[in-house]
């Protein structure tokens, strides 16, 4: 094993051939094997389209069997696809076989615990304790069965969802362009948008896994996208990432939002519309769980580097906004735990509880569609319609300690609200800075947000001066 292969809470990824190996994989499969017989010895697997996919798949398989489990293959699939089939067939664990917006040279594998989120740092770190400890594991004619309508039944629960009201939308007609990057989500995107009674145009919508583009859907990535918007007259466009968690718009006149928009906008969907509850607990329309309780229409949760576009929206309708450190099973715990009614990221990223805590661009854009359907409203009015803030990123080279930066932070802006979870984030009313070690690089990343670009950059340059400070010998980058 390379000693470049990045081991995360829950899963590792690396470059396919350098870092990431059938070797490699089958170890770690194996080891999320012997983590999941605990519970029950049975996992769903599933993939992206990327070319080395099949391969992984089947050193997967291998290192499962040896750890005692069977298999449920789901195929090539999206990543909300599998989390939601692990809780269907009530199995161990799950498998995702994807580096979701990584360059083309990456794969990855993440791991899903049983209730179809990924895993948190404790039970994360005990699958990497497994890997560490290695084993040769047992002989064993791993049993493989295929699952073929999981995708199905994925896209008839969000149909059913108790936002989601379809036969508005259908009625809306709305003319769809599509950009799934040649990943997983062409075929599910098109079907669900078709089922919605979309028009749909589409570009990239092969499973091939050959990128023509870098495949994070954020506005630089999106002119082809922009330009078929334009031409076609479309009410929108909508642009997925490999995996399909995550979604981002292009309005009616070809330009690229953001990806905070698509939280801020599936948030007002939810709120803005009606909430039919059965006796159960669980959401009118949507499959009957008795883990599902019935949520909070006044809590939304984000993560704390999420825009205060989301914030808004929260607020416009009476919501509390709950913020978290970053990372997706962050937000999700915290979904569960104070019985949120909506969630996710800004970057695309939405988690509706009514049907799982997990990002899934599915959901999304139903929800977006949704929102356009009730208020008769083009997706660029919307946003005039509310504040503008802009985000400025930058990153610096990371020193022995951060406390000394955040003390001077902290002493710099005595007058912004500190909150600690995750590095350190001071905001005010209106704008905000939060400097946070990275997860997977040895840097600190710095990211604000204000009403101008210029007022986003002071407070930027002024975390970065202090980081300078505290590294005095490092070059720090943008």
């Amino acid at each position: 094993m390379t000693d470049t292969l990045m081991v995360g809470v829950s899963g590792i990824r690396g470059i396919v051939g350098k870092d990431l190996t059938d070797e490699v994989v089958a170890r770690y499969a194996m080891a999320f094997g012997a983590w999941a017989k605990q519970r029950t010895p049975l996992v769903v697997l599933g993939r992206d389209a990327r070319s080395s996919g099949p391969a992984f798949a089947r050193a997967a398989v291998a290192g499962l069997g040896a750890a005692g489990c069977d298999v449920i293959d789901v195929g090539l699939v999206p990543t909300p696809t599998v989390q939601l089939a692990v809780e269907h067939h009530r199995a161990g664990g799950g498998i995702a076989i994807t580096a979701s917006h990584n360059p083309i040279e990456w794969n990855a594998l993440k791991f899903i615990g049983p209730d179809g989120i990924f895993l948190d740092a404790t039970e994360g770190g005990r699958v990497m304790q497994l890997a560490v400890e290695g084993g040769q594991g047992r002989s064993k004619a791993v049993k493989v069965a295929t699952d073929d309508r999981a995708v199905e039944r994925h896209l008839d629960a969000v149909l059913a969802l108790p936002a989601v009201d379809v036969e508005r939308i259908r009625a809306r007609r709305f003319t769809v362009a599509l950009d799934a990057v040649r990943g997983a989500g062409g075929p599910p995107m098109r079907a669900l948008l078709e089922r919605l009674g979309c028009s749909v145009t589409g570009i990239n919508l092969e499973t091939d896994g050959q990128f023509p583009r870098a495949p994070e859907p954020v506005p630089e990535n999106l002119g082809e996208l922009s330009t078929l918007v334009r031409r076609t007259g479309a009410a929108l466009g909508i642009a997925v990432d490999p995996d399909v968690d995550r979604l981002a718009l292009v309005d009616e006149n070809g330009t690229p939002i953001g990806e905070d928009y698509t939280l801020a906008f599936a948030v007002r969907a939810v709120l803005g519309g009606p909430m039919e509850r059965r006796n159960d607990g669980t959401s009118a329309g949507t499959p009957a769980r008795s883990s599902v309780p019935a949520f909070q229409r006044s809590i939304v949760v984000c993560n704390l580097s999420t825009s205060l576009v989301v914030e808004d929206a929260a607020r416009e309708h009476g919501a509390e906004l709950i913020r978290t450190p970053v990372g997706e099973v962050h937000v999700a715990r915290a979904i569960l735990r104070l019985v949120a009614v909506i969630g996710g990221e800004g970057n695309g990223g939405v988690m509706y509880p009514a049907l799982h805590a997990g990002r899934d661009a599915p959901v999304a854009a139903a929800l977006v569609l949704e929102l356009l359907a009730r208020t008769g409203r083009a997706v660029g009015e919307l946003v005039a319609a509310a504040p503008r803030y802009a985000i400025v990123k930058a990153k610096a080279p990371r020193g022995p300690a951060l406390e000394p930066v955040y003390a001077a932070l902290r002493r710099r802006f005595a007058d912004a609200q500190a909150d600690t979870q995750d590095g350190l984030r001071l905001s005010w009313q209106d704008r905000w800075l939060h400097v946070r070690p990275s997860n997977t690089e040895p840097i600190v990343r710095l990211i604000a947000e204000a009403r101008t670009a210029a007022l986003a950059r002071e407070l930027v340059e002024e975390g970065r001066r202090l980081c300078a400070a505290a590294s005095p010998s490092e070059e720090i980058r943008h």
